[in-house]
């Protein structure tokens, strides 16, 4: 490592009143337990109950790489990711959310990639879907996404991701706007992508991506309504609009009329049709005890 950067990763986590004590110390230890070591691990705790805030507290004891840093006050996610990459000193910036699980080889395959791969700005994965009973579906990410692919959704799972750090030092982190809540990552892509800076998503399944009954609760009707906008401005520019980009800008408002739970079983249906054509393994599964060691390992029921 030269002596521009003092570490090979930065990996950056927000956290905001994660009650799910548990979930928060699986994601942790999935990254203390990677097998690439030459990482710091950043955790913006952004202005959390003082009781969450306790135990967020307490990770520090979990491991020297543990950087924690934060606030009282609740800011929100951009601000809190752009605070990490402030204080990050690594060559590469991969994100994590504080529920999430990143398999035992993601930062490793990630990072000699991107080292060999200097035409990329970030790279995401595929990813694994895991609720309460374990592994229940896949997604399988655009390789190499071009303007249309931005049109349903971002073509990038915002956990997985790592950037180039001197990617911020060029440009402007995470947009902190109300019109982005929600859709912090969406926004930056969307921008980055328009300044000519190309993404590519690993076609490997390198983490396991928490998406259950919460996951598909209602979110209040002006984030949805921001998200419009921000599809709108956006689409335009990459002259999307026409014929078929319309739909897609009011596709958040449409989605806030339909229950919750019409929704999750539509997503879960479109989800297992989709793993169905892929052939999802049948004895894929997510053992947290594999990630719960003090050294990385593998068994039978890893999800690789």
């Amino acid at each position: 490592m030269g002596a521009e950067f003092e570490k090979q990763v930065s990996v950056i986590m927000g956290v905001y009143n994660q009650w799910n004590r548990e979930a928060l110390q699986k994601a942790v230890k999935s990254i203390l337990n990677q097998t690439l070591t030459d990482f710091e691990f950043i955790i913006y705790d952004d202005g959390s109950d003082p009781e969450v805030a306790g135990y967020i507290r307490e990770l520090e004891k979990l491991d020297e790489r543990i950087v924690l840093i934060g606030k009282e006050e609740n800011h929100g996610l951009a601000f809190s990711l752009n605070m990490c990459i402030g204080a990050a000193k690594g060559k590469y910036i991969a994100r994590m959310d504080a529920d999430d699980i990143a398999l035992p080889e993601r930062l490793q395959v990630q990072y000699d990639f991107m080292e060999q791969h200097k035409e990329y700005a970030w790279c995401g994965c595929n990813t694994r879907l895991f609720d309460e009973n374990g592994v229940w579906g896949e997604r399988k990410m655009p390789e190499l996404p071009s303007d249309k692919d931005y049109l349903p959704f971002s073509p990038f799972i915002h956990p997985t991701v790592m950037y180039r750090r001197k990617l911020f030092e060029k440009n402007e982190g995470y947009h902190v706007s109300p019109e982005t809540l929600r859709c912090e990552d969406y926004e930056i892509f969307m921008r980055l992508h328009q300044l000519g800076y190309q993404g590519y998503n690993i076609q490997q399944y390198l983490f396991a991506y928490r998406e259950d009954k919460q996951s598909f609760q209602k979110r209040r009707f002006h984030f949805r309504i921001n998200e419009a906008k921000l599809r709108y401005r956006n689409f335009k520019a990459m002259h999307l609009l026409f014929p078929l980009g319309w739909l897609y800008v009011i596709r958040p408002v449409v989605g806030g009329l339909i229950p919750p739970g019409i929704v999750a079983l539509l997503k879960r249906g479109e989800t297992w049709w989709k793993s169905k054509k892929e052939q999802m393994p049948e004895n894929a599964r997510l053992e947290y005890s594999s990630y719960e060691s003090d050294r990385p390992q593998r068994t039978e029921t890893t999800i690789l």
